[in-house]
């Protein structure tokens, strides 16, 4: 009896959790969908099909809205359980401590702006013969640099000094990629990471390290903490 008390308060616990983070969830959902649709696609048509719906060269000069935001809905590596882990740890949290929208503005400007300089960047590469002309085609799908930019932004999340070590493990961590291999989805990567943390007026007050102050309750003498909003 005692276990099925503790399993309907684990389910009513994970269920207020995914109701308190709904853009998460939607998207996850919707990627869980892509996901499956993948593994029943023969491997060519796979690539041609997400190629079609790819942030590559060719496709953002023809349809760049419609790819901006296809792009984001599939996964290449059609591996979706990593992405339900890695959704739950940052998106969720970043949802719900910002709210849906100005989570979603910084996810939106993460995910376009690296897009676009990078795609920028490898077209300056391919006209100074660095990379070939075949990569106005190349494959370019996918939800990490919307999610780079949400893990960037929950910095302002943590209290000093832990902010400062998580801010240097996730600058090395996008960083040493881009000295070691020097592609585009690397520079994009890091573009992320970057946008993320100039989001920091999206944050407002939310920004705050908690802070603790006291004030006279009269002859009691007793003080009382103060916290900043959550």
């Amino acid at each position: 009896m005692n276990r099925v008390i503790r399993a309907r308060r684990g389910l009513r616990a994970a269920a207020a959790y995914v109701r308190s983070a709904p853009g998460t969830y939607v998207w996850l959902t919707v990627l869980f969908f892509t996901t499956v649709a993948l593994h029943h696609m023969s491997p060519a048509f796979e690539q041609d099909f997400l190629r079609q719906r790819s942030t590559n060269i060719h496709e953002l000069s023809q349809n760049p809205v419609r790819v901006l935001i296809t792009s984001a809905m599939w996964i290449d590596s059609g591996h979706w359980l990593p992405y339900a882990a890695l959704y739950t740890v940052f998106h969720a949290q970043a949802e719900r401590w910002l709210g849906t929208l100005r989570w979603l503005a910084v996810c939106v400007a993460a995910h376009v702006l690296a897009t676009l300089i990078s795609e920028l960047a490898l077209l300056q590469a391919i006209h100074d013969g660095h990379a070939p002309k075949s990569a106005v085609n190349s494959l370019d799908i996918g939800v990490s640099y919307a999610l780079a930019g949400v893990v960037a932004v929950l910095t302002y999340r943590i209290a000093a000094p832990w902010r400062y070590l998580y801010l240097a493990g996730l600058l090395a961590f996008y960083a040493v990629p881009l000295v070691a291999s020097r592609t585009f989805t690397d520079v994009g990567h890091f573009l992320s990471v970057l946008v993320g943390l100039a989001c920091r007026p999206l944050v407002g007050d939310r920004g705050r390290a908690p802070r603790r102050s006291t004030e006279s309750e009269g002859d009691t003498g007793r003080s009382q903490g103060l916290t900043s909003r959550p």
